[in-house]
């Protein structure tokens, strides 16, 4: 994606199942459970570098010491910036006392974040300012040890207002309108229920405070717990949860909207939102690792048990598959295989634009995220390339001369790496003239490869969200190679409407798609639709969610995605580029083909997988038409 969006969080759960001095044993070390979380959380920094957080809970402490620690940073490189903060701690013990650094009971009792329950967070922030108290994970304490609560998630609630209001009605006065503190106080409000519950009844039946408070512990109803929280959720999510006696938990919404996976064995419980980062880190093979069902919560009990509990009746799977295109690391095996595909099924779409002249076009892609598509790209070229080959040689009725067997021969599809981002250009300057200026030399360029006035070039992207980087700078610097014609291939559909789940793409304006079908109806003398548009959402401003209805696709209706795109080519060309340009998109169907898993495509399609997505497509157009520069939704 060239044009640089904020998404997503990435979150990295631990509980080992072992003393800690087994793994001082085994490997070597009481840190291991560190070490791994650390590994976790840098092979999904791609998820979050607008902060990140830890938190360990020990278990078994006795009274009077400290059993929970957390940090949080905002630091550039926050994930180095934690655990250098953590590490500290050791770095003095080994240099005063080292032989203390194998006593995993003693680092147990005297030095923070030596626990067998961790839970890590990395942050993309979708809205508001960024700050430390932003940062997951959250706390939520307690003088009675199983009713403190340490959550950290990836996710976004539709309906804040109705969950805000749910916690009013219960007496509570959160401190502000976020689904964060929804979510925490919701799950710690029935957190606190089931505490009582579980204390009068153990109190009835004769048992004193000291017994009562490890009865509550080893059954507490954790499961219920969610049943109770979730009931009125709507979103997408994967939570992540440590209660403070060690109850675990990590939950996924009931569309599978949001990834999770784990992996098991008889030392460990692991959760993280990707799966090559579980695979990297633990060294095991892909088979090994699991997904958590839609609408089930992975369970993890202070004495080690753990299994795969329903919370909420899964509705239709509509996993993310914006996750598969751009924002998951592409090392997954399937997303690779995934990205390969839609890349080869845009080959029939970009040989019709050139004139199947292999000969005198150029193929590329830009940025690196495009890279995985634009090599399946070029696995089409050379099957149709062969093809080529093979027909000319079983279908000649003459001898070729030398030169037109060559010419046969050597027919190949000519991939070059043209436009290069330097990672050092900063475009500091805030005028807008300059800034221009500047933000066109933030790719280089390799000259020499284009042949003049010959050639056509046709340049991959993941995707194309609001079309700025290209017309500020990738289209100006492939026009000065000289081409004749420039053609950007977006290996995702077009993207239409608003994301609601964790995704910074809130506002309808944001979408070069959207004002090119704006510019379409007022050139075709159909402006009316867009107000009529607009009373239809305003007529359903008190609707309940679930009956409200999508009405903004209506914007889009009159025309074929192929006028569409030749408006948006017109918006994102500038006036002094020469070449002709073109904009091609990967069709719904193709991308259903290509990610047959992950039929989530509501950026796409409008059709949204929970009804506050209506909802908030719909709010997201009212403030479009009233000039509003807000989010749709809290």
């Amino acid at each position: 994606m060239s044009d640089s969006i904020k998404h997503e969080c990435g979150i990295a759960f631990i509980r080992l199942l072992k003393p800690l001095s087994f793994y001082q044993q085994k490997y070597g070390t009481a840190l291991y459970g560190l070490s791994k979380l650390y590994l976790l959380m840098e092979k999904q920094h791609n998820r979050g570098q607008d902060g990140a957080g830890i938190a360990t809970i020990k278990l078994d402490v006795k009274p009077g010491n400290r059993y929970i620690s957390r940090h949080r940073s905002m630091e550039k490189n926050a994930v180095q910036d934690i655990f250098s903060y953590v590490m500290k701690r050791f770095v003095a013990v080994e240099k005063e006392y080292p032989e203390l650094l194998n006593n995993a009971e003693w680092l147990k009792e005297n030095i923070s974040f030596t626990g067998e329950v961790l839970l890590g967070h990395l942050r993309y922030g979708t809205h508001g300012k960024n700050s430390i108290e932003a940062c997951h994970p959250f706390l939520r304490q307690n003088n009675w040890m199983s009713r403190n609560l340490v959550i950290a998630g990836n996710f976004n609630m539709t309906n804040v207002d109705e969950l805000l209001q749910q916690l009013y009605d219960l007496g509570q006065h959160p401190k502000e309108r976020a689904d964060t503190v929804t979510v925490l106080e919701k799950i710690g409000h029935f957190l606190d229920d089931e505490n009582q519950l579980l204390f009068d009844y153990f109190k009835k039946e004769g048992f004193d405070n000291i017994d009562i408070s490890d009865l509550i512990a080893r059954n507490l109803d954790v499961i219920k717990i969610l049943k109770k929280s979730a009931k009125s959720w709507d979103g997408g999510y994967t939570i992540s949860g440590i209660f403070g006696h060690g109850d675990a938990f990590v939950l996924r919404d009931p569309a599978g909207i949001r990834p999770a996976y784990y992996y098991h064995d008889d030392e460990i419980v692991v959760a993280a939102s990707e799966r090559p980062a579980l695979q990297t880190a633990f060294n095991i093979k892909i088979g090994q690792v699991k997904e958590i069902k839609p609408g089930h919560a992975l369970i993890i009990k202070k004495d080690g048990t753990f299994s795969e509990e329903m919370f909420r009746k899964p509705t239709i799977q509509k996993s993310c598959s914006f996750e598969r295109i751009y924002f998951s690391r592409g090392s997954d095996a399937d997303i690779y295989r995934e990205r390969k595909k839609l890349g080869r099924l845009l080959c029939p779409k970009i040989l019709q634009a050139v004139n199947h002249d292999i000969e005198n076009t150029v193929f590329t892609y830009i940025p690196n995220t495009a890279e995985v598509s634009f090599y399946g790209l070029v696995e089409g070229l050379h099957a149709y390339t062969k093809q080529t080959q093979r027909e000319a040689l079983l279908n000649h009725h003459r001898n070729f001369t030398k030169e037109e067997l060559d010419k046969i021969l050597n027919l190949t599809p000519r991939v070059e790496k043209l436009a290069i981002k330097d990672a050092k250009m900063r475009t500091f300057i805030t005028q807008d003239a300059e800034r221009s200026d500047m933000v066109a030399h933030v790719y280089d360029t390799t000259y020499g490869l284009i042949k003049r006035d010959i050639d056509t070039l046709v340049a991959v992207d993941d995707s194309i969200v609001r079309g700025t980087t290209l017309k500020q700078s990738i289209l100006r610097i492939f026009d000065r190679l000289g081409p004749v014609k420039i053609i950007i291939v977006s290996s995702a559909p077009q993207i239409r409407y608003p994301d609601c789940y964790g995704i910074d793409m809130s506002k309808m304006g944001e979408f070069v798609a959207f004002e090119a079908a704006v510019q379409l109806l007022k050139e075709t003398g159909r402006e009316n639709i867009l107000f009529d548009v607009y009373d239809k959402c305003k007529a359903q401003a008190d609707t309940a969610k679930e009956d409200v209805i999508n009405y903004v696709k209506h914007i889009y209706e009159p025309f074929s995605p192929e006028e569409i795109s030749a408006k948006i080519a017109q918006i994102i060309t500038p006036k002094e580029v020469q070449a002709k340009v073109e904009v091609i998109y990967q069709s719904l169907e193709n991308l259903h083909e290509a990610c047959p898993n992950h039929l989530g495509d509501w950026y796409f399609s409008g059709n949204y997988p929970t009804p506050g997505g209506n909802k908030v497509v719909n709010k997201a157009y009212i403030n479009w038409m009233e000039g509003k520069n807000a989010r749709a939704y809290v």
